[in-house]
């Protein structure tokens, strides 16, 4: 008799349970950290909130969906065995590629059997009696957990503007980050896409090959770089597998965790000709490694333009109406938005039945029952793409009631901008972790190894609170002002605060405007180990009847 394979719900559905760790969301973190909590003898519970594992890659499925960062660094290295038998197919993975990958390891290390999907967490509350964390559910769930860990996601939590009028098109309308699984067919249809960041960047061709007419409503031009993707050379794979421990070890030196080619000239202080053919070079190799042609390029704005011109020419070179060339050209600088990775963007405006609507100066107006109208002038349209991006960083987090202290909520305590200790931890919420969260690397760097580095750190943190007889651990006031001051520092001396971009919240109306990510991968490596290594230093750890111990910070 064949075994009939069951899904995650099938499996899970206990109303309440106590466990020693629960993990919001099944993506790469939430797979990660339930692995490394059950292999350190915890019980822990995953709730997610899709019908499906994959996280960002099992909600973004919209045409063209795909990793900027190459496919042999994309992935999982926690498991040598894992890495040698999955076959990468694309020198960039396809989003439905990487949602093969994610099932697979989900099903290689016997996960499913502790997520719970479909079911969103409504509520997590700390018992300070207690000193356990209640946690609630959309399915009706009420468990409880000593530990709680955050891994929902820097881009998961969509933006879709309130533009007036939304609700009474009459057509259907996507969101990029939201896609249906079944997908879309747009053929023959006039279509409306609105904004024009990574998502769109990847969708707008794929779309403008199907649709009787697109229109593209920008409001701010973006950087992006051709990919050149193709199959992914077998010899390069094989070659990259033999040595896959020094490969590792190499780019988790580098400062995005991620191997661009770092260059440490300068871009100033070299002749004209020397620098437009290392342009040229790293135009031609495609992709992010264009951010590594010069140590300066996002700490000098001099030096930047020479990078932002570069680009502007190619624009111009591959849109041959001047007219709307200069539209798509960006005026900010280069590389204080990650810059998008594209195949076929920019000669897309090229087709005649392609229309590229600003609308910087003049912001969309209504949306009506038959499409839209900007600067009075209807556009008439049979299906809207929101690709308007996230509430990057905190948007998922804050969705969740999340209540510490004395019953404040994180909302409350993250109120002028979210403030973390080394992006992992809160005042006022103990026992909570939150991987890749404002105030660590995450979003400047390859996720992957990101995401590793918190699951172990995290992991290694619940060890010794349990093995060193401690109930709960949290972060000090003054450590957490101390990071939340270095982390503002370094990027102050970058270019990256000079734009408004989604790193600061600048896309979503009434976000308090603050720098999230960390600027650099090894050093921040470092401080976590210091920390630990330190016995916890600036957090505080507390016995069940014991009293406190301070850490070293304190001490």
């Amino acid at each position: 008799m064949a075994k009939v394979k069951l899904n995650a719900m099938e499996t899970n559905q206990e109303p309440g349970g106590d466990f020693d760790v629960v993990i919001v969301g099944a993506g790469f973190a939430g797979l990660y950290m339930l692995h490394r909590m059950r292999g350190l003898g915890f019980s822990a519970r995953v709730f997610e909130a899709g019908s499906g594992v994959g996280g960002t890659w099992f909600w973004n499925r919209y045409p063209g969906a795909r990793c900027d960062v190459e496919s042999m660094e994309y992935s999982y290295q926690f498991s040598d065995e894992l890495q040698q038998e999955w076959v990468w197919t694309e020198r960039y993975a396809s989003q439905p590629e990487i949602l093969r990958y994610l099932n697979h390891v989900a099903d290689r290390f016997s996960l499913r059997r502790d997520i719970q999907l479909n079911t969103h967490v409504l509520a997590a509350t700390f018992n300070e009696t207690a000193g356990r964390w209640t946690i609630e559910t959309s399915a009706g769930n009420r468990v409880s957990a000593q530990f709680c860990v955050m891994a929902t996601g820097c881009l998961s939590s969509t933006n879709t503007p309130n533009f007036k009028g939304r609700s009474h098109f009459a057509g259907p309308s996507y969101h990029t980050g939201n896609w249906p699984q079944e997908g879309v067919d747009f053929i023959g249809k006039r279509v409306g896409v609105i904004g024009t960041g990574s998502s769109a960047v990847q969708c707008i061709p794929l779309i403008a090959q199907q649709a009787s007419h697109l229109n593209v409503f920008q409001r701010t031009p973006t950087y992006t770089i051709p990919a050149h993707n193709g199959p992914l050379d077998p010899e390069v794979q094989r070659e990259v597998k033999a040595n896959y421990a020094n490969f590792r070890a190499y780019n988790k030196l580098l400062p995005s965790g991620l191997n661009i080619r770092h260059n440490e000239a300068s871009a100033l202080a070299i002749p004209k000709e020397e620098r437009q053919h290392e342009y040229e070079e790293r135009w031609a190799h495609g992709g992010l490694p264009f951010l590594g042609a010069f140590a300066d390029l996002l700490f000098s704005k001099e030096a930047n333009d020479t990078a932002a011109e570069f680009i502007h020419e190619k624009i111009r070179s591959a849109v041959h109406d001047p007219v709307i060339a200069e539209k798509l050209l960006p005026r900010i600088v280069f590389g204080c938005k990650r810059p998008c990775v594209d195949t076929g963007y920019y000669q897309t405006f090229n087709r005649s039945n392609v229309t590229l609507v600003n609308v910087s100066s003049s912001p969309i107006e209504e949306i009506t029952e038959n499409g839209l109208t900007v600067k009075g002038k209807k556009y008439e349209l049979d299906a809207i793409v929101f690709a308007t991006g996230y509430d990057a960083m905190t948007g998922s987090l804050l969705k969740i009631d999340i209540r510490g202290h004395c019953g404040r909520s994180l909302k409350e305590a993250w109120a002028e901008g979210p403030r973390t200790y080394l992006g992992v931890a809160t005042v006022g919420f103990p026992n909570l972790f939150t991987i890749t969260g404002p105030g660590s690397p995450s979003v400047l760097t390859n996720m992957i190894p990101s995401i590793e580095q918190h699951v172990e750190w995290i992991a290694d943190c619940v060890l010794y609170v349990r093995d060193h007889g401690f109930v709960c651990i949290k972060p000090t006031l003054a450590a957490q002002d101390a990071w939340v001051h270095h982390v503002n520092s370094v990027a102050g001396a970058t270019l990256f605060p000079t734009c408004n971009s989604w790193y600061l919240g600048a896309n979503i109306p009434g976000k308090s405007r603050v720098f999230m990510p960390y600027l650099g991968f090894p050093p921040y490596v470092q401080k976590c180990n210091d920390v630990a290594a330190k016995g916890y230093e600036g957090f505080v750890l507390i016995r069940g009847n014991d009293g406190e111990r301070h850490a070293a910070l304190s001490r």
